[in-house]
Formats: structure tokens, C-alpha cells, sequence
């Protein structure tokens, strides 16, 4: 399995990476440069890229000190097995107090990267948040992407929303291309067998002016970790204002207990472009209150994602790793463990 998960695209260079200087970059090596295939089309030099150019296929993902070495090994793994890596543009959300210390970072170990970081202020969703079942969930990073649509530039039509605990082992471009049809404003694979009745509180479930939401909708449970996101119709129908209405209500009812994916359930339940599940191998961090290990779902796999309370770092940085997460590993580039995953490769 490891061998047929780890499909490398062309190199532009093949040198081993070099370590980085400077306090906070301190610990990670320089990523191998990945360059375009001879079918990639790029419309504009590298060192002039525009957000807005049209053959650019669009990553949003947020950027914090706790989980950045997850970010950088996702990051890795894109460009890694992506057909086209020079075509990838990054749209990082920062906390308003490190975007500069994050850029210079990124700017370190990916040096052609295409990216621009925004700058999220975390008060304005600060006050709608209320407790959940584990305390990481409460970061008010976690609802950046509520508001995506807002930052990025408004000529970016869509985007790939991605959590920092995944790697991507197939073309990005593949779940790029995917069409929302209709009037969907986000895609997602859907896991509709679990008790979508769980997510909520009874009390919910007993006021109808609160699940009436549901009525005439078939909804599933959606992970919203890994997104197709249309921008130009969240921006047109409020989608924003929509969920913070909902965050409003948990903080006076008590309506749910897991974070932010009630109130996108609550939204876009029954109403969600059903994705294939090869694109959201989840849940491979264990439950959110305890760290256990679990393995691979049936099937194909094009990404894996290490939701739930473990993360594959800890658990290698502490001896203790499950079997899934050998296969993080090889993307990451942390020196520690990643400088002796990749010699040991090539």
C-alpha cells in the first residue's frame, strides 16, 4: 500500500534539501522544487503570478504554531503528487499576530510557492464561540473558514478548503475540477450511515423552530475538513451571516457540542455535492476526547486525514505511532523525522 500511495510527480531538481536558518524556521529542511508536466498550461511567469490567473487552481488552509508542521507536510504532499505544482496557488489565514513570521517561514521552505497570507481576526468570531468537547476545537482559527469569501480576493471564484492534519496522495486537480451543480455551495464527501441526530442536543431536536431547519432535506454528516467551496455564491447568499445566526443560538441554547460543523451541518445539511469518499480518509487521529488508533477505510484512497484528537507528529515525536501514520511521514519535513523518512526513500 505505501508503495501505490506514494506516486512522485517530475522533479525540477532531485538535490537533497538543506536545512533552514532563523529561530522560528529553525528544525525544517527546504522542500525539492516539483515542476510543471509538459501538459500544464500557466498563462503568466512564476515570478509575476496573479491571484486571478485563470489556469490557477485555488488551496485555502489555515496557518498556526501548533498544528504548522501538519500545514507544512500537507503542503508538501500537494505539490508532491500534483501534475501541474506550479499552477497552485495558497491561500494561508494567519492568526493578526505572526502573518509576517508565517510568511517569511513558508517563503523559507518552499521558495516557488505561489501563496499570499491573510491576516484573520479572531475577534469577530471569538465571541459567538462556545465550549465543545475538547478545547483545540475552540480556536478561533477553526472558523476562519466561515469566512473565506470575504478575504480572498473576489476574482478567486472557488477553493479548496483544507485542514492542516491531511496529506493529499493523488492530483489535487482531480477534486479542483469536481462541479457543484445547481445551486450547491459546497462539495464534500458525505457519510450518511452515521446517526446524524448525535451532533445535536435533544433540546434541539424537541423545538421545531430549530429542526424545522431539516424538514424536506435528506441531511448526512459532512466533514468539513476537506471542502469545494463556490465563493461567488457564498458571497451572493450571505452564507456567512447564515452561520454565525446559528453560532448565536448555541450560545444562548446549547443546540450542539462539537465546534464548528454543527453550524455547517445545520446549513448546508441535505443540500451538499456528494463527493467521493476516496477524498476524505478521515477519523485517522481517533475520537476528539480520546487518542486512539484506527485504521484505513476500505477502498481507494486520495487523502488521508488524521481528524480526532491524535496527530501523526505527536505520536511520532513521542515513539508511540500507528500504523497509518508511517505513511505521513515520508511528506513530512521537520529534520527530525523527515530527513531519515526520505533518505531512506531515495
Amino acid at each position: 500500500m505505501l508503495v501505490s500511495l506514494l506516486l512522485l510527480p517530475t522533479l525540477a531538481s532531485r538535490s537533497f534539501p538543506r536545512k533552514l536558518d532563523g529561530d522560528f524556521s529553525r528544525g525544517y529542511i527546504e522542500a525539492p522544487v516539483y515542476g510543471n508536466g509538459d501538459q500544464c498550461q500557466i498563462s503568466v511567469p512564476k515570478d509575476s503570478m496573479d491571484v486571478c490567473d485563470p489556469f490557477l487552481v485555488h488551496i485555502a488552509m489555515t496557518l498556526d504554531s501548533v498544528y504548522f508542521r501538519g500545514s507544512v507536510a500537507a503542503i508538501h504532499s500537494i505539490l508532491r503528487h500534483s501534475s501541474c505544482p506550479e499552477n497552485i496557488f495558497f491561500h494561508f489565514i494567519a492568526d493578526s499576530s505572526k502573518p509576517d513570521e508565517f510568511r517569511t517561514i513558508i517563503r523559507s521552505i518552499f521558495p516557488s510557492l505561489a501563496f499570499k497570507v491573510y491576516c484573520f481576526d479572531s475577534e469577530r468570531a471569538k465571541y459567538l464561540i462556545s465550549s465543545s468537547i475538547r478545547p483545540a476545537l475552540d480556536n478561533p482559527l477553526n472558523y476562519a473558514r466561515i469566512y473565506l469569501a470575504e478575504m480572498i480576493d473576489p476574482c478567486v471564484k472557488r477553493v479548496v478548503y483544507l485542514d492542516s492534519d491531511i496529506i493529499v496522495v493523488d492530483d489535487i486537480q482531480k477534486l479542483w475540477s469536481i462541479t457543484l451543480t445547481g445551486s450547491r455551495v459546497i462539495g464534500a464527501p458525505e457519510y450518511c450511515h452515521a446517526n446524524f441526530t448525535k451532533y445535536f442536543t435533544n433540546e434541539f431536536w424537541f423545538r421545531s423552530e430549530f429542526s424545522s431547519t431539516f424538514q424536506g432535506k435528506k441531511p448526512c454528516y459532512f466533514n468539513t475538513g476537506v471542502m469545494i467551496m463556490d465563493l461567488d455564491k457564498w458571497r451572493q447568499g450571505g452564507f456567512a451571516g447564515k452561520i454565525e445566526k446559528w453560532m448565536e443560538i448555541q450560545r444562548e441554547r446549547r443546540i450542539y457540542e462539537l465546534g464548528s460543523l454543527p453550524p455547517f451541518l445545520l446549513v448546508f445539511g441535505g443540500e451538499v455535492e456528494a463527493i467521493h469518499h476516496r477524498w476524505n480518509q478521515h477519523g485517522l487521529g481517533g475520537d476528539n476526547v480520546v487518542d486512539t488508533c484506527r485504521s484505513l477505510h476500505p477502498g481507494p484512497v486520495s487523502l488521508l486525514h488524521w481528524s480526532g484528537k491524535g496527530k501523526p507528529w505527536v505520536r511520532l515525536d513521542e515513539g508511540k505511532p500507528c500504523p497509518v501514520d508511517h505513511l505521513w511521514a515520508p511528506h513530512d519535513l521537520y529534520r527530525l523525522h523527515g530527513l531519515k523518512s526520505r533518505r531512506a526513500q531515495w
